[in-house]
Parts: C-alpha cells; structure tokens; sequence
C-alpha cells in the first residue's frame, strides 16, 4: 500500500484534489498525462471535490478512469478509509499543532512513514 499523492490544505475544494492528482499522476506514472493500454481506475466517493466538473475533467485529461462507490458504503473503499483514520489516531490527535504549516510537516513526514515503514496488516486467506 502506498499513498502517492498528497495535498494538504486549510479547505477541501476541488482545485486541492486535482493538485494531489497531478502528484500521484507524476509519481506514479513519471508524467501528468498517463499513456498505454490500460486507463488506470481512481475510486472515490460521491463527494463534490470528486464529482465537480474541473476534478472528472482532470481524470479524463490524466488519461484515468473514475470509478465511484455506492453513496454511503465507506466500506467499499476501505483501504483509504482505513488510512485516514490511521493518519488522524497516529499523527493529527496525537499532536497539538501551532501552526497549519506544522501540522503539513507532520502529516508529510507521517505519510512518509506509512509509505516506507510502518507495518501494513493483512489477515491470510
């Protein structure tokens, strides 16, 4: 599991997803427009950010396709779920922070670790 593009903001707009976007687009693909014969797939929820006509229009300009979950059943995009609230019970409740650009730090460098190394639990077959 790997979390390959991060944003983090004082607002949840679209314009913040699409910065992630364009992150884990050139991460991951060593460029911001995707080529090849498969469309990698992003699934989201139903939220506005990913809904909006500028994030969907980034999608299809990235070359990928959206995928959405079925409104309200978090469990269906668990992994990133369960990153979240990993993220705010070891980094963003453990710590009050002075400054936004604190917490950014911290929140980067704990992503940091998530991708490298902390222990990734998975039950057997």
């Amino acid at each position: 599991r790997e979390i390959v593009g991060i944003d983090v903001a004082r607002r949840g707009r679209a314009v913040e997803a699409q910065r992630a976007l364009e992150s884990a687009c050139l991460k991951r693909f060593g460029l911001i427009y995707p080529n090849g014969e498969s469309r990698p797939v992003l699934r989201s929820d139903n939220g506005k950010v990913f809904t909006s006509k500028s994030f969907t229009g980034s999608c299809k300009q990235y070359g990928l396709t959206q995928e959405f979950i079925t409104p309200y059943t978090p469990q269906q995009n668990g992994l990133i779920e369960r990153f979240f609230r990993s993220l705010k019970e070891e980094c963003i409740w453990m710590t009050n922070f002075k400054t936004f650009a604190q917490a950014r730090e911290a929140i980067e460098t704990w992503v940091e670790f998530y991708n490298a190394e902390r222990l990734h639990h998975i039950l057997p077959p």
